[in-house]
């Protein structure tokens, strides 16, 4: 099929709907592409770990920086 026939039926498809989930699937994707593009050329599993990192520290999840600098400051 045409590329830019894809392109039309995908938009008009997007245009149709009223399902949040899916409106927040197709920016989740664009989302991890452009995030992708940013990582110049990092390896899949560097780039797949900082993801997993960065999720969690939004979740809540890690330590603060300021007791990891208390910790190891010693060898610093």
């Amino acid at each position: 099929m045409d590329l830019q026939i894809e392109k039309i039926e995908l938009a008009k498809r997007v245009l149709d709907t009223e399902d949040q989930n899916i409106i927040d699937a197709i920016k989740s994707v664009f989302k991890d592409f452009d995030s992708k593009e940013d990582w110049g050329d990092l390896s899949d599993k560097v780039i797949a770990d900082a993801k997993e990192s960065m999720d969690q520290i939004e979740a809540g999840i890690g330590v603060p920086h300021e007791q990891v600098m208390d910790i190891y400051k010693k060898w610093l």
